[in-house]
């Protein structure tokens, strides 16, 4: 289960989903925008940054990490980002902080004593999600956090509580996203289920909703970028770009085509074939 992309996910819908975690949220919460960004020489990916409003000059930067798998060198790698991402954008920002998810505490670095100021000096948040409490007394947005870390035999009565605490709490704009959330939770947790036996499951019908083409697409996208990188080597940004904008349609396509290429050159030409 990919669970830090559907963290992700959350956060592009609600970026103010991050400080509902934290004791002392920034004043102006609300106005963060979510991004992700890249820092050259040397190239690190930071998928979780919450930056402030450009009008309120200089804030404070937050970077998040969402950490389901054991990692050494967690904390070596997010405060060399962090720090370095901090530096080259000085001016913009009068502090860092980070906040790191877990599901529990048992997945966190085991020598975390070189970085002990850091961790114990205000400056980064760690939460461990088996410990913010029952689900169903959580915010909606925070409850479904806990959703993805819940045990599989309890996770579908869960949901169907959230569904029915959505449709009654939520505005109609917000209960359509949640739900959606929820179903591509449910759907990247019980992968091995067919789409039917997912749909009984919540007692809700997939097929339209936005968010299960968007995983179908996901998918594939993932798969053909897999198989054209055996096929024809590295493939750039741009071109990645470019695969990246094809219908569900056209990746189908994409898949029967590829396997005639014997370079980028053949994927350049059916690429400019397609789109224009």
């Amino acid at each position: 289960m990919r669970r830090d992309s559907i963290f992700y996910k959350l956060f592009q819908q609600s970026p103010s989903l991050l400080f509902e975690l934290l004791t002392n949220p920034p004043i102006n919460a609300e106005s963060y925008r979510f991004d992700s960004v890249a820092i050259k020489e040397p190239k690190f990916e930071i998928d979780g940054v919450f930056l402030p409003p450009e009008n309120d000059t200089p804030g404070i930067v937050y970077f998040c990490e969402v950490q389901f798998q054991k990692d050494e060198r967690l904390y070596e790698r997010v405060f060399a980002e962090s720090s370095l991402y901090f530096y080259r954008n000085r001016d913009r920002f009068n502090d860092w902080q980070a906040v790191i998810i877990y599901p529990s505490r048992t997945l966190e670095q085991t020598d975390i004593y070189p970085h002990r100021s850091l961790l114990n000096g205000g400056q980064v948040h760690r939460i461990y999600l088996d410990e913010l409490g029952d689900i169903r007394q959580l915010p909606v947005w925070v409850a479904l956090m806990v959703l993805t870390t819940v045990d599989d035999e309890i996770a579908p009565q869960e949901a169907r509580y959230l569904l029915t605490r959505t449709s009654q709490e939520a505005p109609e704009r917000a209960s359509r996203a949640i739900i959606e959330m929820i179903v591509t939770i449910m759907v990247y947790k019980f992968e091995q289920l067919t789409r039917t036996e997912v749909e009984s499951m919540l007692g809700i019908t997939l097929k339209e909703t936005r968010v299960y083409r968007e995983i179908k697409e996901e998918e594939a996208k993932s798969l053909i970028l897999r198989l054209l990188t055996r096929r024809v080597g590295e493939l750039s940004q741009e071109l990645r770009d470019r695969i990246d904008s094809l219908s569900l349609e056209q990746l189908e396509n994409l898949g029967e085509a590829l396997l005639d290429f014997t370079g980028v050159a053949d994927l350049s030409s059916w690429l400019e074939a397609v789109q224009n």
